[in-house]
């Protein structure tokens, strides 16, 4: 299993974090599911806007086939972000979620 970190920064003057939130729930995350080898998610936020999006993968293989698509949802909602995004690829060792942080 593998996983895609990206770090942003979202310009908090013209955007909520739970606004963010949403946009990144109906527009961004269906398009995700549909990628292959997709496997969840976890988006991470602070009251002052920054954040860490984990998205998990089956494999290595899959992780960098979805890269096209995560850059281009990126590149959408640049204007939204104080700084570009940055995004790093990690092989999960170990992984435990509790249920509600499903929800």
């Amino acid at each position: 299993m593998y996983s895609r970190v990206t770090l942003v920064e979202i310009d908090t003057v013209r955007l909520g974090v739970d606004e963010a939130a949403e946009i990144f729930k109906e527009r961004v995350l269906p398009g995700l599911r549909e990628q292959d080898g997709y496997e969840g998610v976890l988006a991470l936020a602070t009251p002052e806007g920054k954040g860490m999006i984990i998205s998990i993968w089956e494999s290595e293989e899959a992780s960098a086939a979805a890269a096209g698509f995560a850059a281009g949802e990126l590149e959408r909602f640049l204007a939204l972000f104080k700084s570009p995004p940055g995004r790093e690829h990690y092989e999960v060792v170990f992984g435990e979620v509790p249920s509600a942080a499903l929800g």
